[in-house]
């Protein structure tokens, strides 16, 4: 199945490109996507740990089944700021089906 893998922040520069193809089997979950995006670019190992995924719009654990057409966002941690505001706020992705996993309010 084709999936678009989106990048933000740093990986974005250490890859190189804010988004990619991803051809991935069927029933793969976000994890096989990041697996995908370290095979091609091992720098992003290091953010591993720290790392926010979502699919589509929705904030995603990493064991989440993906579709074919989905679009999977990796977000590492950014800083600077007031600190006010969520990772991936301004970003459109929300926290639904997380169970208490806090985001803007803007929708």
């Amino acid at each position: 199945m084709r999936v678009t893998i989106r990048l933000f922040a740093r990986l974005r520069e250490l890859a190189g490109c804010a988004e990619l193809p991803g051809e991935l089997p069927e029933g793969a979950t976000v994890r096989e996507a990041w697996e995908l995006l370290l095979r091609q670019f091992p720098a992003v190992a290091e953010y591993e740990t720290s790392l926010s995924a979502a699919v589509n719009v929705d904030y995603a654990r990493f064991t989440t089944r993906l579709r074919d057409g989905d679009e999977v966002s990796f977000l590492p941690p950014v800083s600077g700021g007031s600190g006010t505001r969520e990772l991936g706020s301004g970003l459109g992705i929300r926290a639904s089906g997380l169970g208490g996993v806090a985001t803007d309010d803007s929708d």
